[in-house]
């Protein structure tokens, strides 16, 4: 049987949550091209120098990946020099210049594809909107990859169709308002807050986005089908794009090798000993949070009298006064430094997950089988934990004192919901559903007749063979 060899290239935005889905992708292509005879897959990651590093130490299983390096460009008002991904930023308000100068990469990056062997189909961050272009000249077909769930995109997609808080009487950010399409879902305002203004450069950078997903040819979703079928079913009526469930993509990283144990590692093993569940507070590298909301976080935390691993960039002991780690000594333990998430999350001692909802945060908690205590702070991530409390259950929402996104959230308000969930009726709810989505996520990907196996299957199906049809290679 003649094997057919094909080229991805793959192009993640300068963001560690953006970027370490896509390198799982790049493997799980890997592992399509060892376990078919028809098609055999190579692919090639661009990226620019300082993010390199990480890119390369992520992939060292997978040196037959070809990674790229494009210059970043130089003195852009308002970034200071060297800043290559936006964990360096002093704000995410910086967010828009940031992703307007990924543009300026434009021409390094054709420049190198017409050197490249023949692309089949590429997948770039919906971010990079500018990749489209290039595709578009190259007649590459190009997939987008947003990091968003299905739920996230349906209802916010809904929510744009209808109107929805266009209409003057929605003044309030926080009243909440049924989805036309999905009746049993009510959403408020300050959800959308980044998508209802219809001016401004957030905006338009925004409908730049939107429309070069117009001429792809579809969404790479890291989820599966069983976690949301309604709403995969929903993005892919009418004539939008189609989107193809292939995740969850952290399940494609390979076992990591024994090594020597941190010190974490250790104290949650000192905690599985002594039968105490432990609760992992983590909130991702984007997150902005006050000092007085910390310091409400902390005192929360110390209230509940649960046993947690709290991993902050933030010198907590320097915030609320080092008397506070003397008193946590038993129960707490607070990392500064980066921590396997994966590793923790696994560990048999944790019971619970203190988290923004970021989407890989969640997904991977939800393959692990551990229940989520859902405080979102941004973008997409209200819905996220929506979708976590009340669609599949796995879950229990913290709530903000005003009831926006970005309010405060009071120590009895936290230490109440950290009980709940660790203790409560409802966190015993949540971690048996989650037990079930862990079978069926586990089972999507690993089982190569799973859900998003077949995806992958029907996906470089459609777009390599239709390439080769057309006598594009």
């Amino acid at each position: 049987m003649a094997v057919s060899s094909q080229h991805v290239v793959l192009f993640p935005y300068m963001s560690k949550g953006h970027t370490i889905p896509l390198l799982q992708f790049a493997r799980l292509l890997l592992r399509h091209r060892r376990n078919q005879l028809t098609i055999s897959v190579s692919v090639t990651v661009f990226t620019t120098p300082k993010n390199q590093p990480f890119i390369s130490d992520f992939l060292s299983d997978t040196p037959e990946i070809k990674i790229i390096s494009l210059p970043f460009p130089e003195n852009i008002s308002g970034i200071l020099p060297g800043v290559e991904n936006t964990e360096e930023l002093p704000s995410m308000s910086l967010y828009v210049l940031f992703t307007r100068a990924t543009k300026l990469l434009q021409p390094f990056f054709e420049e190198t594809l017409k050197n490249l062997p023949e692309v089949s189909f590429m997948v770039s961050d919906g971010f990079l909107w500018w990749t489209s272009e290039s595709a578009a000249k190259f007649k590459i077909p190009r997939l987008v990859f947003y990091g968003m769930n299905s739920y996230a995109l349906a209802v916010t997609v809904s929510v744009s169709r209808n109107k929805l808080f266009t209409e003057p009487e929605i003044e309030s950010d926080i009243e909440l308002v049924t989805v036309p399409d999905f009746p049993w879902i009510q959403v408020k305002k300050c959800y959308f807050t980044h998508r209802t203004e219809q001016s401004g450069p957030d905006y338009e950078l925004m409908m730049d986005q939107m429309m070069s997903i117009t001429t792809s040819h579809g969404f790479i979703v890291n989820s599966f089908d069983e976690l949301e079928s309604a709403f995969i079913h929903y993005n892919n009526s009418g004539d939008r794009p189609k989107s193809w469930s292939v995740g969850p993509l952290c399940l494609a990283d390979p076992p990591k090798p024994g090594s020597s144990k941190p010190a974490w590692i250790q104290w949650l093993d000192r905690k599985r000993e002594e039968g105490r569940p432990v609760l992992y507070v983590a909130f991702g590298t984007q997150a902005e949070i006050s000092n007085k909301q910390l310091k409400e976080l902390a005192l929360g935390l110390e209230d509940s009298k649960v046993n947690f691993l709290w991993v902050t960039r933030k010198d907590v002991g320097e915030i609320i006064g080092e008397g506070y780690k003397d008193r946590i000594r038993e129960n707490g333990m607070i990392v500064k430094d980066w921590v396997d998430q994966w590793e923790i999350l696994s560990h048999e001692s944790v019971k619970g997950f203190l988290s923004h909802c970021g989407w890989n945060s969640a997904q991977e908690s939800i393959c692990v089988g551990v229940p989520i205590l859902a405080w979102p702070m941004m973008v997409e991530q209200p819905l996220n934990a929506k979708m976590v409390v009340e669609e599949i259950k796995v879950g229990v929402r913290v709530e903000t004192e005003d009831g926006s996104v970005q309010g405060f959230v009071t120590r009895k308000e936290l230490s109440r919901k950290v009980k709940e969930l660790m203790e409560g009726e409802t966190g015993r709810t949540a971690r048996k559903n989650v037990k079930e989505y862990s079978k069926m996520a586990n089972a999507a990907l690993v089982q190569e007749t799973g859900s998003s196996w077949k995806n992958l299957d029907l996906l470089l199906e459609k777009l390599c063979k239709s390439r080769e049809s057309n006598g594009a290679s």
